[in-house]
């Protein structure tokens, strides 16, 4: 009696079921990337269009808002992108608005009273902000002051500066409405003005710089541990003093196109944009590149805020209501995509009943004890 066998070649398993482990992952990455953690600022500012869609629905849905938006926060989006480089490698710049004020009363300055041409009272002006990232940059690195304290005190001097150029008293004259200066800020293309497109640039090359470039991956080491990147090899104290430099000249510029926009040097020019260019900063840390600080996290922020303000001057609300606003969605964004809450996770959370025997006040499998500072 012959007995038949299957030849080891000819026994194949059978096909898995479901999907293949690289689709799996690549719908688990799209699922993350999408998820209100990563890009919760997204979906507020989804749900503030649709409230002020209701609430004014003949001014706000429109097209002009967009650009009103747009044009409105350029300058504030310029402000917040100057304090990304520098908080990547854990440095605070607060001076930030003392040199946009300082190149908005130069440039006015060197314009009405000087007499001199837009290109050379905008190459003064930016390196006089040159000039404060250098001074920052060597009472920082060099002196090895705390960059909190160092920035708020040159921050001090050059508003005695601008005072004493000033006298407190906004620059104006006609120089500061011609041609070319005004086309600096005032002209536009299909509604948008300039200073959007100052934007969008200074976004990509921060963006490009963080992402892409092998800097942007030190200046990300130092923030995390400057004393392990050092130890890499990361000149650290380069990065620093590099990133306040570059901190200055952007928020300089932005001071020389808030003075093309409003056709005056104002001596508070910066005063109103420091707190939102941090919050802006540090909402964005929460976006995209969650624990980072990136620009175009920053960038939605900044627009986050300015349709929220701009819908309620639509709606004609309480003069008080866009502080209101601003300070309770900056809370809320960061409570809920950062914060102890972290509602996605509280939702997402399932509670298991303990096993037989065990301790009720340890959550099995969660490594975490509830009211513990491990638990979300």
């Amino acid at each position: 009696m012959t007995s038949t066998t299957t030849p080891a070649a000819e026994v194949r398993p059978s096909a898995p079921d479901g999907p293949a482990p690289s689709v799996l992952g690549s719908l688990r990455r799209r699922a993350a990337a999408l998820s209100f953690r990563n890009i919760g600022a997204v979906y507020v500012w989804l749900v503030i269009v649709a409230v002020f869609s209701v609430w004014a629905p003949e001014t706000f849905p429109t097209m002009t808002t967009v650009k009103q938006v747009l044009n409105g926060n350029a300058v504030a989006g310029l402000v917040a992108l100057s304090v990304v480089p520098p908080l990547a490698a854990r440095v605070f710049d607060l001076s930030i608005a003392y040199t946009m004020s300082l190149t908005s009363v130069l440039t006015a300055r060197f314009l009405v009273f000087a007499g001199l041409g837009p290109g050379t009272a905008i190459t003064l002006a930016m390196t006089a902000a040159l000039l404060v990232g250098v001074v920052n940059g060597v009472v920082v690195v060099f002196l090895r002051v705390d960059s909190f304290i160092a920035t708020l005190a040159t921050g001090a001097l050059i508003q005695s500066l601008i005072t004493m150029v000033t006298d407190d008293s906004s620059i104006t004259g006609v120089q500061l409405l011609a041609k070319p200066f005004a086309n600096i800020a005032q002209l536009d293309a299909g509604g948008l003005t300039l200073p959007v497109l100052y934007l969008l640039l200074a976004a990509v090359a921060i963006w490009f710089l963080l992402e892409h470039t092998a800097t942007g991956r030190r200046l990300y080491a130092t923030g995390f541990n400057a004393d392990a990147a050092r130890l890499q090899g990361v000149r650290t104290d380069r990065l620093r003093f590099l990133t306040l430099v570059a901190s200055a000249l952007l928020s300089g510029f932005a001071g020389v196109v808030f003075a093309s926009s409003v056709g005056s040097g104002s001596p508070t020019a910066g005063t109103p944009y420091l707190l939102s260019a941090y919050a802006a900063a540090f909402v964005g840390a929460t976006q995209l590149r969650a624990g980072r600080f990136n620009a175009w996290g920053t960038v939605m922020a900044v627009l986050l805020l300015g349709t929220g303000v701009t819908g309620l001057g639509l709606a004609t609300s309480a003069q008080w209501a866009a502080s209101l606003f601003t300070g309770s969605v900056l809370i809320t964004a960061l409570v809920l995509t950062g914060g102890r809450i972290a509602l996605p996770a509280m939702l997402r959370r399932r509670k298991a009943p303990p096993p037989a025997g065990a301790d009720p006040g340890v959550v099995t499998g969660a490594g975490a004890v509830p009211g513990s500072q491990e638990e979300v």
